[in-house]
């Protein structure tokens, strides 16, 4: 299968590039499955349902979330409603919506998403996230039940990101991080046979502070102290990922590369 994770939509400028560039790259590519993290898509904070069906619209099959799924309210009702919509597995038990599910692609074959939060640096405790996904992979082996396994890892330190790929290394076809916006330069295919890369990065404007207009982080950084707002910046937005080919007997990795189009970072992507 030929596979597509795009990072962290990042405010408008991260939704009109997926909006443009995305259903070229179905085509182009010839993806049998996309992911798109949607969870700063709605001002930065958050992911509306109107704005989930531009990313649904555009070509993305599963819309995964975050630490901000539910700053937008209507999201409480959304991820009940549309279940190509996954939240953390590692949320309260009694939060909306499912953080996994098993998907058919558009070849027919089975495709299960999976996300988790960190721990390590995050604001609010949540439950243990490699517990979590070694429960919910169990219920959807790669090569028997799956056909392919994507796990959205959504946390703040690269060494648990990685750590993660290595708990699940030879279970999943591809684990992402995404929550930092910055791409990491770790892609690889692990032991295993598990693509990993530490952090996916944004689909947002890199003339920024992780997609927010430099001015505000700035001066907090400089005198530690909050004037105004967040803004997510507004320029041409860089989309971010991972590209895995998988083999179809295992369901493991045989090419992984990191994804950078548009924007002002170095292209990259599948040839």
């Amino acid at each position: 299968m030929r596979l597509l994770f795009l990072g962290d939509v990042m405010g408008r400028a991260g939704r009109k590039a997926v909006a443009e560039r995305l259903p070229q790259l179905r085509k182009d590519w010839r993806l049998d499955f996309v992911v798109v993290n949607g969870e700063n898509a709605t001002g930065g904070m958050g992911l509306s349902i109107g704005h989930s069906k531009i990313l649904f619209e555009a070509g993305a099959d599963c819309v995964t979330l975050g630490d901000h799924a539910f700053d937008q309210r209507d999201m409480m009702k959304g991820v009940e409603e549309d279940q190509r919509i996954l939240r953390p597995l590692n949320y309260a038990a009694i939060a909306p919506g499912k953080g996994a599910r098993l998907f058919d692609a558009a070849n027919g074959k089975k495709v299960f998403v999976a996300q988790a939060l960190g721990q390590v640096f995050m604001k609010k405790p949540f439950a243990d996230p490699f517990s979590h996904l070694d429960q919910a992979l169990k219920a959807a082996p790669l090569g028997k039940t799956a056909d392919a396994v994507i796990v959205d890892f959504h946390a703040e330190a690269t060494s648990e990101k990685m750590g993660m790929g290595h708990w699940l290394d030879g279970r999943a076809s591809l684990v992402v991080g995404t929550h930092t916006h910055v791409p990491t330069s770790d892609t690889q295919i692990l032991p295993g046979g598990t693509a990993l890369q530490s952090d996916a990065g944004m689909c947002g404007d890199y003339n920024s502070v992780i997609g927010m207009e430099k001015m505000e982080p700035l001066r907090r950084f400089v005198t530690g102290m909050n004037k105004e707002r967040f803004t997510p910046a507004t320029g041409e937005a860089t989309l971010s990922g991972v590209f895995v080919e998988t083999d179809d007997k295992t369901g493991l990795a045989i090419d992984v590369v990191q994804v950078r189009q548009g924007g002002r970072l170095q292209q990259s992507g599948p040839a």
